[in-house]
């Protein structure tokens, strides 16, 4: 199932939402979001050098994710977003003035999602209980287009219990775990043959109580005769992709399991109260695992699946290569 949007981006609870199209079974990968990016009030500890050249206009960055203050979870990238594109050569001079400092050292990188997105993720999941903070430091530059940056940015934030789902789409079943152990098992069905959920790793984007979707958003069918058409307000919504992809309550599919064998248009069905207990488990940055589909790994930058590429795909996508935080 899915919703209807008009903005490109949209403030939500402890983070901000990547809004693309936002209905189940739905395709393709936008552009990411965060909170405001607004400068810091204090100097960052990366360096600021003088511009090589005359400063031409202002290189400033969009959004920041996650926003200063939250706590996310272990698969939580941070991710960056630029008002104009930043060119190529310039890329491993930007990232080395966006630091990453952490409580515990974790080995990561940044990677470019487009000329406009870098995200930073650890190699492997983020330890519980670590505080982390980005100091991006653009003062004096380049983007490698004309532009300069002018301001400095600071975000700190944690990382919390170490919350995971594992979706069988052939099984019918999610298993919770919190910190290693397990929670519960849950009913539940996924994507049918015609409407295949993406499978891979997603990092929760927001969730919502209440969501408007519509087949018409994504493109499955705006025909009110249609058997795949809807339009319905549904609750308890957890969101894993730009294109659309929830774990949600449907009122089509209330009693979800292998028994009902029911498909959805690609989101991730429980019942109303395993929903509304699910809702309250998870936060932004919790993994979502999804095994079983046909349809292959959601793309990287289609919501947070930046876990969806191995290692080596990663740093191939970095201007610096690999790092270990600063201390903080």
């Amino acid at each position: 199932m899915g919703r209807r949007k008009t903005s490109i981006w949209i403030a939500f609870v402890t983070g901000v939402t990547l809004m693309g199209a936002s209905a189940c079974g739905g395709g393709g990968s936008d552009k990411a979001s965060g909170d405001d990016a607004k400068p810091s009030t204090q100097p960052s500890a990366s360096a600021s050098p003088s511009p090589t050249k005359p400063a031409g206009p202002p290189m400033l960055l969009e959004t920041i994710t996650p926003q200063t203050g939250t706590t996310v979870g272990v698969a939580m990238p941070i991710s960056v977003i630029f008002t104009n594109p930043v060119a190529a050569k310039a890329r491993a001079t930007v990232e080395k003035h966006m630091k990453v400092s952490a409580s515990q050292p974790v080995v990561g990188a940044w990677h470019w999602m487009g000329d406009q997105r870098a995200d930073w993720r650890p190699k492997t999941y983020w330890p519980s209980g670590t505080t982390v903070k980005i100091d991006a430091d653009m003062t004096g530059v380049s983007n490698g287009n004309g532009r300069y940056g002018v301001h400095s940015y600071t975000h700190t934030f944690k990382i919390g219990d170490d919350v995971r789902a594992d979706v069988s789409v052939t099984g019918h079943t999610m298993k919770v775990t919190r910190n290693g152990a397990p929670v519960r098992t849950l009913s539940i069905n996924a994507g049918s043959a015609e409407f295949p959920t993406w499978d891979g790793t997603m990092a929760v984007i927001d969730k919502q109580e209440k969501v408007h979707m519509t087949s018409c958003s994504v493109g499955i069918s705006c025909d009110k005769g249609s058997p795949n058409y809807y339009d319905l307000t549904l609750p308890w919504d957890i969101h894993l992709t730009q294109s659309g992809t929830y774990v949600h309550y449907s009122t089509g599919d209330p009693n979800p399991g292998s028994g009902s064998a029911r498909g959805s248009h690609g989101c991730v069905h429980l019942s109303l109260a395993d929903a509304k207990w699910f809702y309250g488990q998870v936060k932004q940055g919790d993994p979502i695992t999804i095994t079983g589909s046909p349809r292959g790994k959601a793309p990287a930058d289609n919501g947070y699946a930046d876990f969806n590429l191995d290692w080596p795909q990663w740093l191939a996508g970095s201007g610096s290569g690999e790092t270990t935080t600063a201390a903080l």
